[in-house]
């Protein structure tokens, strides 16, 4: 089985991982989960992370065949449709999204004839679907718990987990976010665990304040080390303190911003008539904390 070289791309006002990976013998790639960078305070879109990505694939000589959401986002914005443009690539998400379209549809009270089947991407995953990169096989897991849409891919010895796992010290990802479950999170990390115990792990964030950033451990590793699993805690210990933290968390700081983003695969809202997109905050919707 050929193994995939993994290039990781770090957003440090995200703590967000993007990720780059290809086949070295046929050079064919994908990417996952690129970042489209936001200024809140501006209002404003720019692309340098996702050009970040664009010059090394062209200067490695990668053709990238496909652009890869795990999830819709809840703290940046997908630049996937602006590298589709760039590359031509075919986008893809799991067949779940389409819940989070509409659960989001009503929070931001978007019009009736906002679609809500997916088609903003080209593909969407279903649980156990196969497909290659070059001579690199890859497989997706359904994963939800951090989302209801959340899916892992795993290509070659390589798993990118998104928002399930963090780095082993960090423990493991947030389930509190409309549509999560922390009982779903559970089981879902207890599949990705079951891979074999060399799987490179490619976590979508890391938060440590002490060390430099991380982005990627093992099976063996994470079944060793995670401190949220370490002990092989049974689901109803795992939720107590996954409920527990989560409840003590505010808001990503540009979740309503994102969401918008997002569930549309990375487009902006339609332009209104004077040629300009624009956001909407669903004002007391959410408690603060």
């Amino acid at each position: 089985m050929t193994k995939p070289i993994v290039k990781p791309f770090w957003d440090q006002p995200t703590g967000s991982w993007q990720y780059v990976f290809h086949d070295p013998e046929t050079m064919q790639g994908a990417i996952i989960d690129p970042v489209l960078d936001f200024d809140p305070r501006a209002g404003a879109t720019s692309t340098a992370n996702a050009q970040k990505l664009l010059d090394y694939v062209r200067d490695t000589g990668i053709g990238v065949v496909w652009i890869l959401d795990t999830h819709p986002h809840a703290d940046h914005f997908s630049a996937a449709q602006w590298l589709k443009v760039q590359t031509g690539a075919h986008t893809a998400i799991g067949e779940k999204v389409t819940g989070v379209q509409k659960l989001w549809q009503e929070i931001y009270n978007l019009p009736d004839d906002f679609p809500t089947d997916g088609r903003q991407w080209n593909r969407l995953f279903t649980d156990g679907d196969r497909f290659m990169v070059g001579n690199v096989p890859v497989s997706v897991m359904f994963s939800p718990g951090h989302t209801l849409a959340s899916i892992t891919y795993v290509a070659g010895d390589a798993a990118f987990v998104h928002d399930t796992l963090m780095m082993p010290d960090s423990g493991t990802s947030r389930a509190d976010f409309p549509g999560g479950s922390s009982e779903a999170l559970y089981d879902s990390i207890s599949a990705i665990l079951a891979l074999p115990a060399d799987t490179r792990v490619f976590v979508g964030h890391d938060y440590a304040p002490d060390r430099e950033a991380q982005c990627e451990a093992t099976v063996a590793e994470h079944r060793a080390a995670n401190i949220h699993w370490k002990d092989k805690p049974t689901c109803a210990e795992y939720r107590a303190v996954r409920d527990a933290r989560d409840a003590t968390l505010p808001l990503p700081k540009l979740m309503l911003a994102a969401l918008q983003i997002n569930i549309r695969g990375g487009q902006l809202p339609d332009v209104e008539d004077n040629g300009r997109s624009y956001l909407k905050v669903p004002l007391n919707y959410f408690d603060s904390r």
